[in-house]
């Protein structure tokens, strides 16, 4: 999302490159280049002054140590800045009731029927039992498609298709959940028109029935500006609680992210990008400012690792490492658990320096179809045995996934290089423990 706004961001820091001391010249020089690259990136205008001259003001506040260069320490700067910009820090929504009601509103085509799928899967897997209500009583098929969405993650849906008078459905929800002991209750709404009148006194009314412990409202971020004016008009009738952004991995430039916590005066509460299901994240500022700064987020990274990898399984593989026992099978294991903690240039992405040299370069899951074809291709006995695969059996391999002989010989030469490393791995002094710490890092259950 903010790739262009980091590569101009970096350009107006080069200014400082060099320079000995911060002067009122190149601090007013650098400022600007950051301000213009916020307003390209579709940050408010005012938004972008602001900040831009409190960075100007901070900067020419402060000393430069000996150890650190006027341009670090003008990247510092921003960082708070862009970090305070956004919020200053996390807020969790808020759970209270029973039922607790979670209501979901915003624009027609924000996402919120995927993003409630996706907020009921989170809170599924925290342990709470969440029930999904179908209150899109006027978009043809969003019944349907929020009772796909919940078979998909386990969880039921109640929805009244007959009934065309949203309160009165999700009113008969908060009984139902109280009969089967439901504890939170996500209600998926009509997506309106802030221009519509009846529509939104339509939310209103559903809003004063079911008293919400939480209001959000979704907002596409590829709107850029518009998503800001119309957060700002939904709140004046709404007083919602939180936002939510989707559409981050799509083509746009991230000023509804930096803008809208500043004009709405209401925190961003969950990012949410793609159509998968586990592509929702918590919105941290500190760690949104990092990544836009090209410092990566290896915090979240390590949380993602966290929810994918199975416990049982990264100690069976960590003990299979310390017996050189590691094959086809284990690495195409582990293909899987990647592809469950998203997009990999997103993943790749968090971590330090990776955005700039990412720039351009086009990654997605389709990258691991062809390992995953030749392996799939390989018997069981060569997956286990690598070794054994000679030229014909390479040929059959690469006939059968619909590869090259070149593609086999390279997954085959970057496999045994792998093992190489972790052989010597383990005869290194503190080789087990690293992979212990590496397998107990990713597989801890929170």
């Amino acid at each position: 999302m903010f790739e262009s706004l980091s590569g101009k961001l970096d350009k107006a820091f080069k200014t400082l490159k060099g320079q000995g001391t911060i002067t009122e010249i190149n601090v007013a020089t650098t400022a600007k280049e950051i301000r213009r690259a916020l307003v390209d990136a579709d940050v408010n205008y005012k938004v972008a002054k602001d900040v831009t001259d409190k960075i100007k003001d901070e900067a020419l506040g402060r000393n430069v140590l000996v150890s650190v260069s006027p341009g670090q320490l003008f990247v510092k700067i921003t960082n708070e800045e862009l970090t305070r910009l956004m919020g200053g820090e996390k807020k969790d929504i808020n759970i209270g009731g029973d039922p607790a009601v979670i209501l979901i509103s915003g624009l027609q085509g924000s996402g919120k029927t995927t993003f409630s799928g996706k907020l009921a899967r989170m809170l599924k897997s925290q342990g709470r039992q969440v029930l999904l209500t179908a209150c899109d009583i006027y978009r043809p098929a969003a019944i349907d498609q929020l009772k796909v969405l919940g078979e998909q993650i386990g969880v039921d849906v109640y929805a009244e298709p007959e009934n065309k008078n949203a309160i009165e459905i999700a009113n008969n929800a908060l009984k139902h959940a109280k009969a089967t002991g439901k504890k939170i209750v996500i209600v998926d709404t009509a997506g309106r028109l802030a221009v519509d009148e009846q529509m939104m006194q339509e939310i209103e009314s559903l809003k004063n029935a079911v008293k919400p412990s939480e209001t959000l409202f979704v907002v596409d971020s590829m709107t850029g500006q518009d998503a800001v004016n119309t957060a700002k008009t939904f709140n004046d009738r709404l007083d919602f609680d939180g936002v939510v952004l989707t559409k981050l991995d799509g083509d746009t430039r991230g000023g509804a992210a930096l803008s809208i916590r500043s004009v709405v005066e209401k925190p961003i509460k969950f990012i949410s990008t793609g159509e998968k299901m586990e592509a929702i994240d918590v919105f941290y500022p500190d760690r949104m400012a990092n990544r836009i700064l090209g410092m990566g987020d290896v915090v979240s990274l390590v949380e993602k690792a966290q929810e994918a990898f199975d416990e049982e399984e990264s100690r069976k593989l960590n003990k299979k490492i310390r017996q050189n026992k590691f094959d086809f099978d284990d690495f195409l294991s582990q293909l899987e658990q990647i592809k469950k903690m998203g997009n990999v240039k997103d993943l790749l992405g968090m971590i330090p320096g990776m955005g700039k040299a990412l720039k351009g370069i086009d990654i997605d899951d389709d990258s691991f179809k062809p390992i995953e074809a030749i392996i799939r291709s390989m018997t069981l006995n060569e997956r286990a045995n690598p070794e054994i695969i000679d030229g014909s059996r390479r040929k059959r391999i690469a006939d059968g996934s619909g590869t090259s002989i070149q593609q086999v010989n390279n997954l085959m030469k970057q496999f045994s290089d792998m093992r190489k490393m972790m052989k010597a791995m383990n005869k290194m002094g503190g080789g087990k423990r690293a992979m212990a710490n590496l397998a107990g890092m990713t597989g801890r259950k929170r």
